[in-house]
């Protein structure tokens, strides 16, 4: 994928994930000051944020869809056309749904149905660069994961580790997380997380 595509596919996932947050705000009846208050943020950068110009990190945007009262899961968008058969129990691989992050280095595709809460797998593609941006946790549950391909570096409670391919891992969700794509090639995780937080 070239570093132009993955910039036209970044700006169109910034403009609609700006307009479903633009949205639940209008619906919510909430001012971008009221939202911007709760989630910690200025005015200015939820605002950018909203109109697509900015793509917030993986923290800054659970903070703003917690504000919002809405789960991330929401802003996931289909890879697919969506006509296969998918149910309450199977994800076809057409119609996963993701989301980027970090300009689109970082990709996270849902690869298990809403219907099961109690647990939630997720694939993430990173390029190199990829960054998951400042820590962040979860209040209950664990989570796990294991490396398909590249490097990981993966920072838990201020210690940081290398996840080559085929080690895996697992951490309590309270956990501090950061992780990032370490080298010139790019990393692809199985990332599990019980229960599921989007």
């Amino acid at each position: 994928m070239t570093s132009q595509m993955l910039e036209e596919g970044s700006a169109q996932a910034r403009s609609q994930n700006g307009e479903r947050l633009r949205l639940r705000r209008k619906m919510r009846g909430w001012s971008l000051q009221q939202v911007a208050d709760r989630a910690g943020f200025s005015v200015g950068m939820l605002s950018q944020v909203e109109r697509g110009l900015s793509q917030p990190s993986v923290k800054s945007l659970r903070a703003i869809c917690a504000a919002l009262e809405m789960p991330v899961g929401w802003l996931f968008e289909k890879t697919g056309d969506g006509a296969a058969d998918s149910n309450d129990f199977v994800v076809r691989k057409e119609t996963r749904r993701e989301l980027s992050y970090d300009s689109g280095t970082l990709r996270k595709q849902l690869l298990t149905p809403d219907s099961q809460p109690q647990i939630q797998m997720l694939r993430f593609l990173m390029q190199p660069g990829a960054d998951s941006g400042d820590p962040y946790s979860n209040t209950e549950g664990g989570k796990c994961g294991l490396v398909v391909q590249g490097t990981l570096g993966l920072e838990l409670d201020g210690q940081p580790l290398v996840i080559n391919a085929g080690d895996s891992f697992a951490f309590p969700s309270r956990t501090l997380v950061r992780f990032w794509t370490i080298g010139e090639a790019p990393c692809e995780v199985i990332w599990v997380v019980a229960p599921a937080t989007v």
